[in-house]
């Protein structure tokens, strides 16, 4: 009795603290379905899909695969058929179980114990879809327990309609087609809604193993897979006999569409222009600005990261495009630079709108590679005298054109200028020294402004690469350190035909979803640089180099024309930018390894190329 007593007074702190320990342990038990969420987590994120870009009078000009070529559906504008032909051919039970179908897995199990390997899978339509999402189609039992669970999960998360939604919108239709209103497209040219139930059986013929039933390689084994479809669906009763018949019985014809990518000097510009877009308005301009130099390739990193977030949604990019003066612009630059190695670029600004309709990258250019519209910076030569010192000068001066300036030597701490040929000129009009660029007058004009000032209303424009190195006098004469590009020289010509006021050019008007939602716009605000007076005045000193200047082989286009002639040391740039009542356009010619090109001088082929652009 005495050990008893003994034994159970032992035993009752053990007791207290089996009793403790249990608590603690039945506390942190979790549920079957909190620990599938937790180790299985079901994305919400849209499919990716094509977006696209389109012309100023909403052609398709380009489809951006990132990574595939999709476009969503939604359920309402899936034809029940399909529904029908996939549910009957794939997953009979599909509204009846919990996202895998048991009697099934027990057929394919003994199936693949006799033959010991993995002959089949038993795959509802629901871990059909995990393993597109979620999975590989690597064949094993531990890849078919996670699908399993995640097919259960998602059974959990999604009603069976929106689970037959995405299955039919994920599912791979070969030649790079991603669900069916691609699939619709690339075969047929057509929308899903516009399909006849044979087209649509014919479809419903190729996931179930695409490279078998690829229709462009094997199309009599896709239609007898289709007839065998139909059967299936009248075997359930879903057609009758004489459908079914008179589906089998009608034509297939398919009209393969190619990959619309037109334009590629335009539509590689478009794509820098977004990341520029989404950079501003996203708030990466701003931290940029002010990162450091790691911190810049971190910044960098997490924008580009975006943009393909962006184009993997399915946006519609709309642009100013007009692609009949993309053309004509294209074709200029290629009749008229038959030069081996010279290459050329040019770009076109509806002023009114200031919006780019043209951007000519070089000959023969092949996309993404370097575009010389917005990528090469080089020298403008006498092109920069409008911005850096004859607009200057009258805003500050109010200056007639009458007024007379020193075109003879000048030399100031070391800088001695000439003019073209070495010609000694005197005094002359301002208008002359315009017309005719002399060099001396332009060095003079800027050394009295004060090159700082000059620099000043120059820095409005925003170009990239001009730098506190360049403000000296020889950047009169565009003697600059980079330089600009033919797409940013051109946009600051513009300020010339809008009374003073300045906005960049765009070639994207807006950023829209599928269903027409606005996601990104530019919000650009003028700003004025000099008035309406002085601008006048420069719009007539071009008219006058066009009419009888440096420009001479422009003459003869109706209406407004004036621009401005530039020529760098050794003859290794040549440009011509000017205005008519509509549009800003330049042109540069160069090779794109800097060298002399004298030969071509006389021939002016960047005005004669401006003057095919823009007659008419």
């Amino acid at each position: 009795m005495f050990t008893g007593y003994f034994i159970i007074a032992a035993l009752i702190p053990v007791f207290i603290a089996v009793v403790f320990v249990t608590g603690l342990e039945i506390k942190q038990v979790q549920g079957f379905h909190d620990v599938l969420e937790k180790k299985i987590p079901i994305k919400e994120d849209p499919l990716p899909q094509s977006s696209l870009i389109k012309a100023g009078n909403g052609t398709i000009i380009s489809e951006i695969h990132q990574p595939v070529h999709r476009i969503n559906l939604d359920s309402v504008d899936i034809p029940l058929f399909l529904k029908e032909l996939f549910i009957v051919s794939e997953d009979q039970h599909f509204y009846d179980h919990p996202g895998f179908d048991l009697p099934s897995i027990g057929r394919a199990f003994a199936i693949n114990m006799q033959s010991n390997d993995i002959k089949q899978g038993a795959s509802t339509i629901t871990q059909q879809l995990a393993r597109n999402l979620y999975l590989n189609n690597e064949k094993s039992y531990n890849r078919k327990l996670s699908e399993l669970l995640y097919a259960y999960e998602m059974e959990r998360k999604y009603t069976k309609e929106e689970i037959l939604e995405l299955y039919i919108n994920a599912i791979y239709f070969q030649n790079g087609a991603y669900g069916i209103e691609a699939a619709s497209q690339v075969y047929f040219q057509k929308q899903t809604k516009e399909l006849s139930k044979a087209e649509l059986a014919f479809l419903a013929s190729i996931p179930n193993n695409p490279s078998m039933y690829n229709p462009l390689k094997h199309f009599e084994r896709t239609k007898q897979r289709q007839e065998r479809l139909i059967d299936q669906l009248k075997g359930q009763k879903l057609i009758s006999s004489e459908e079914a018949e008179a589906i089998k019985k009608e034509n297939i014809l398919l009209n393969q569409q190619k990959r619309t990518d037109l334009f590629p000097d335009y539509v590689t510009y478009v794509e820098a222009e977004l990341t520029d877009l989404i950079a501003q308005q996203e708030g990466f301009e701003k931290k940029l600005l002010s990162a450091n130099e790691q911190e810049i390739k971190k910044i960098e990193a997490q924008l580009n990261k975006r943009v393909e977030e962006v184009l993997a949604s399915g946006v519609v990019i709309e642009t100013a495009l007009d692609p009949s003066i993309q053309e004509r612009a294209k074709k200029a630059v290629e009749y008229r630079l038959p030069y081996k190695d010279i290459e050329g670029s040019a770009v076109i600004i509806d002023h009114e709108t200031n919006q780019l309709v043209a951007l000519v990258a070089g000959k023969q250019y092949q996309k993404y590679d370097f575009n010389r519209g917005f990528q090469a910076y080089r020298q403008p030569g006498s092109s920069i005298k409008p911005l850096l010192v004859y607009a200057p000068y009258l805003e500050l001066s109010n200056a007639p054109l009458e007024r007379k300036v020193n075109a003879g030597p000048f030399c100031k701490n070391g800088y001695c200028p000439k003019n073209y040929g070495g010609g000694i000129y005197g005094m002359v009009t301002l208008e002359r020294a315009f017309i005719y660029s002399y060099n001396t007058s332009a060095v003079r004009l800027l050394d009295s402004v004060g090159v700082e000032n000059g620099f000043k209303d120059l820095a409005n424009f925003k170009f990239s690469k001009v730098t506190p190195s360049d403000h000296r006098l020889s950047a009169a004469l565009g003697g600059l350190a980079y330089g600009m590009t033919p797409l940013e020289l051109t946009g600051a010509y513009t300020v010339f035909a809008n009374d003073g006021y300045y906005l960049p050019p765009r070639a994207i008007k807006r950023v829209t979803s599928r269903q027409g939602e606005v996601l990104f716009k530019w919000n650009d605000k003028p700003i004025q640089v000099w008035s309406k007076g002085t601008t006048n005045k420069i719009r007539q000193l071009m008219k006058e180099t066009v009419q009888s200047g440096t420009a001479k082989k422009i003459n003869h286009i109706n209406g407004y024309v004036g621009g401005k002639t530039g020529t760098t040391n050794d003859y290794k740039d040549y440009w011509f930018i000017g205005l008519t009542d509509q549009y800003t356009a330049g042109v540069w010619v160069g090779k794109d390894e800097p060298e002399n090109m004298k030969s071509i001088q006389s021939a002016a082929p960047q005005q004669l190329i401006w003057k095919d652009m823009m007659t008419d």
